[in-house]
């Protein structure tokens, strides 16, 4: 679960009247849902998971044997049928790389020659199976934020070739200064363009030898200690075709402060560059500088899974709504003073693979749907959404056939909330389907509180959504009908600095489950009712993701 709870909503605008009035007001007294979710399932399944025998469940550990064959044996019980041609599995080849011996950036040319230190100026990185990097000579070339948007008119890599050359980078997204979410890039919302993934990735597309990130604390929503502490030491990438020679040779960060020495050195400042990179027709600046770097790898290789279930559709079975969670945690970690090192992640995420089981056992004594619904254990997220991503790259159902689907990731163990906190709300025609399901529990939507820190990009269901998938991101109310946002706010305050990734994120009995459960009652609904629906969801006009979605529709007529 890489993002922090999120504690307070938006006001009430149009959008959430639709969505059956604002957060904190209650609603009509829930209606009855079909078929409960089962509270002994939710506490049996994530008491095990998060028990001390399954050493965390980290891949490519003993920990994941276990958790592996508990989640069939629970998947089975449910009702479920193997969902990979008789398999329960989706085999998941990973890679650990850890980069050794990280060399200094050395930036020169004509009028400079500087060099900077790893770690406190630069990180860098390689997605490439390789035990030794060495990029020599490259270009420096200024490519602004690095998106190329179509349906926006934007390109920031027009009339360059980048082969061979070295791009550098603005973090977030070319209107991140808005006050509101107005503007070609949602304004203050980080869109997807916003997000290091893809501008590491527009960059190899682009053929670019090497792609450097310029950090700066505020457009990242993080400071360089971040980047510092989670871009070194081990890093885990799916295994890719040839070794990953696709990819982009390195791939790095550079301090605000290194980036504004690169801009002197060449007889501007970086907020002159900005300015430029921030209006429409932005083209490339080659900074007539060189960079060179180096550095050695070690190369660990994990053969992980995803466990896969299927409810078959009974009319339409050819249509799938898919329902994930990670099954995944860090396994052993720091210790705490106890001296216990086990990070058995039992709210991150036992829980949500409990309510995975859980959601199977309910879907399947209502009987089946007219669609299909898939069920996805999936590994590695906390490595970077490894497994999910594997999966979205090799469906076993094809995506353009896949009508929507939620994720679950955490959840808050408090009394009753009067609302639920819904990550990427008008973004998609799911909002509909929501807006007809909250009330059957007197729920109220609240917004994301953030947009700026792109919290809809940082969790499993974003793989399906790049792709063209709608999907679901619903995390647990903060309005709590005893404490309102105050007691929502202590709650989440006390979880993140005492459990989260943490040897005391434990299974506890006194939990309260109250808040979890309806919210898993949602789930129910909303699984339900888009597997019975004959809608096809899809983005709003202009959302990043809306063109992906209408071209494979387009080739397939699946959608």
């Amino acid at each position: 679960m890489e993002r922090p709870a999120r504690i307070i909503a938006a006001p009430c605008a149009a959008l959430l009247l639709a969505l059956a009035g604002c957060a904190g007001v209650p609603l009509a007294q829930p209606a009855a849902v079909g078929e409960p979710i089962s509270l002994d399932t939710l506490k049996e399944v994530t008491q095990t998971l998060a028990a001390d025998t399954f050493e965390g469940r980290a891949p490519g550990t003993p920990g994941e044997d276990k958790t592996l064959a508990y989640l069939v044996e629970r998947f089975a019980a449910a009702g479920l049928q193997p969902g990979n041609n008789g398999s329960w599995f989706q085999d998941v080849p990973l890679v650990e790389i850890t980069a050794e011996d990280l060399g200094a950036l050395n930036v020169y040319g004509p009028a400079a020659d500087l060099l900077f230190a790893a770690g406190s100026d630069w990180i860098g990185v390689t997605y490439r199976e390789q035990e030794s990097i060495s990029l020599h000579d490259s270009e420096l070339v200024f490519v602004g934020y690095g998106v190329v948007a179509p349906e926006k008119g934007w390109d920031d890599y027009a009339g360059i070739d980048m082969h061979g050359k070295t791009a550098v980078i603005l973090v977030n997204d070319p209107d991140w200064r808005s006050e509101t979410d107005a503007g070609p890039f949602g304004g203050r919302a980080m869109t997807y363009y916003g997000r290091w993934t893809y501008k590491f990735e527009e960059a190899a597309r682009q053929g670019a030898a090497a792609a450097l990130i310029v950090h700066d604390d505020y457009p990242a929503g993080y400071g360089w200690n971040v980047v510092e502490r989670s871009w070194t030491g081990p890093q885990s990438h799916t295994r890719k075709e040839n070794g990953g020679e696709a990819q982009t040779l390195v791939n790095g960060w550079i301090d605000h402060r290194a980036a504004e020495a690169i801009a002197g050195a060449v007889g501007t400042n970086l907020a002159g560059l900005a300015a430029q990179a921030e209006q429409a027709g932005f083209r490339p600046v080659p900074l007539g500088l060189k960079v060179s770097t180096a550095f050695d790898n070690s190369l660990r290789y994990i053969d992980s899974k995803n466990v896969v279930g299927i409810l078959p559709g009974s009319e339409r079975p050819g249509e799938y709504v898919i329902h994930t969670a990670h099954w995944d945690h860090l396994g052993h970690c720091p210790a705490n003073d106890a001296g216990d090192d086990i990070c058995n992640g039992a709210i991150d995420n036992a829980l949500g693979s409990a309510a995975l089981v859980a959601l199977a056992e309910a879907q399947a004594k209502t009987g089946p749907a007219p669609r299909s619904m898939v069920f996805l254990a999936l590994t590695a997220e906390e490595q970077g959404l490894l497994g999910s991503e594997y999966y979205a790259a090799h469906p076993i159902y094809p995506l353009d056939h896949t009508v929507g689907g939620l994720n679950i990731d955490g959840g808050a163990m408090t009394g009753p909330a009067r609302d639920v906190d819904v990550i990427g709300l008008g973004k998609s025609e799911l909002d509909k389907v929501l807006a007809r399901n909250l009330a059957k529990l007197g729920l109220a939507a609240s917004a994301d509180s953030a947009p700026q820190a792109g919290y809809y990009y940082r969790s499993d269901h974003f793989s399906f959504a790049r792709r063209g998938v709608p999907m679901f991101n619903i995390k647990s109310g903060q309005d709590l009908v005893d404490g309102g946002r105050e007691a929502g706010a202590a709650w989440n305050a006390d979880y993140r600095a005492n459990r989260y990734h943490a040897p005391d994120d434990e299974y506890d009995p006194a939990w309260d489950w109250r808040n979890v459960q309806r919210q898993f009652d949602l789930f129910y609904l909303l699984g339900r009712d888009l597997a019975t629906s004959r809608d096809w969801p899809n983005w709003v006009p202009g959302d990043e993701f809306r063109r992906i979605r209408d071209e494979s529709c387009a080739a397939s007529g699946g959608c």
